[in-house]
């Protein structure tokens, strides 16, 4: 059983902020082999602000287990500032209505026994479906990321709607694209949300 959660630094829980950089440090240093930031054992870098959203999960020992971070595109964000050859030509977008989505992971840590493949799908969908209700809770109606190809064919599996926005471009070795991920109905019944506001008044 998932708890999960979503809020600026200022509205978790004290500790949890902490909970969550050295989570992100096992797993995208660890784990992953990013090469990233690291202070004592913590993973943060200048996009992690007092305005940052975060969405955190936790299994039932109350271990983070899941996350992602939320950037508004009207402010510096990781794609634009970092990697902005990934947009393929096109303009790194900067709207109220488009939301960066990084950090994502649902890789468990520590759990004895290794979760199932059928548990480990089961969690990110749970943990994309907080990221999506957290992003059109701020207005959202587009994501922009970036991400491993894996994660692409998982979120058309789902049936979420994911596309390109260039070809694969070689990261640190491993080939990486940009995505466009709409928060349109096709995505929010992929993930159980409710439909827009159109879309139930025309039912």
């Amino acid at each position: 059983m998932l708890t999960v959660v979503s809020g600026i630094k200022s509205q978790l829980a004290p500790g949890l902020e902490l909970e969550l950089a050295a989570y992100r440090y096992e797993v995208f240093i660890q784990t992953l082999h990013w090469q990233l930031p690291v202070e004592n054992g913590l993973e943060r870098d200048q996009f992690d602000r007092p305005d940052t959203l975060y969405v955190i999960a936790r299994d039932v020992r109350q271990v983070v287990c899941g996350c992602a971070r939320l950037l508004p595109t009207t402010q510096a964000y990781l794609l634009d500032e970092v990697f902005p050859g990934l947009m393929n030509g096109a303009p790194a977008p900067h709207a109220s209505d488009v939301w960066e989505l990084s950090r994502f992971s649902t890789k468990a840590t520590g759990e004895t026994p290794a979760i199932s493949r059928e548990e480990a799908r089961r969690r990110f969908c749970v943990l994309f479906a907080a990221v999506a209700e957290a992003a059109i809770g701020q207005g959202a109606t587009r994501l922009i990321t970036f991400t491993a190809m894996g994660v692409e064919r998982i979120l058309r599996s789902i049936g979420m709607h994911a596309h390109r926005v260039g070809p694969p471009q070689l990261i640190d070795g491993e080939p990486v694209l940009a995505l466009w991920i709409e928060l349109d109905d096709q995505t929010r019944q992929a993930l159980h949300l409710p439909l827009t506001e159109s879309s139930a008044l025309s039912h």
